[in-house]
């Protein structure tokens, strides 16, 4: 899977799609997974072109680690989530279906992931809501 500039997280870079944001800085982009699968779910994307996560430099990295403790953090003060799964995927084999190095940050247990991953356009009235409360306590 070689990197595509054309795929969806770098055209929400470009804010050429929008998205509901919850961080960023000069190196990261925190936002909702309009694909949920538990309420609250978001996605840490770094700013830098890579794939996957062997492709990613190291400063990427720890950029996208940084904003992603951020992120679970505020899910759990927001949403008073008891866990935060984290999940991240490298290559088509293993599941991964956007080409830009990306992790899952999620609300809940492995149990509240029964939940096939990106099968379901979510309700944009509650990720907005979501979103909203998520961001508020990334800022606080």
């Amino acid at each position: 899977m070689s990197y595509d500039t054309n795929n969806v997280f770098a055209k929400i870079l470009r804010g050429e799609i929008p998205c509901f944001k919850l961080f960023e800085d000069a190196h990261t982009l925190a936002f909702m997974d309009i694909m949920p699968q538990t309420e609250g779910h978001a996605l840490v994307i770094p700013k830098e072109a890579a794939t996957t996560l062997f492709e990613l430099s190291d400063e990427a990295a720890a950029a996208v680690m940084r904003t992603v403790r951020k992120v679970g953090l505020a899910q759990k003060a927001a949403l008073g989530a008891q866990g935060v799964v984290l999940m991240q995927l490298n290559g088509e084999a293993a599941g991964q279906t956007v080409p830009h190095f990306h992790v899952h940050v999620i609300p809940g247990s492995i149990a509240d992931l029964r939940k096939p991953h990106a099968t379901a356009t979510g309700d944009m009235g509650q990720i907005k809501a979501l979103a909203e409360k998520i961001a508020a306590a990334v800022q606080a």
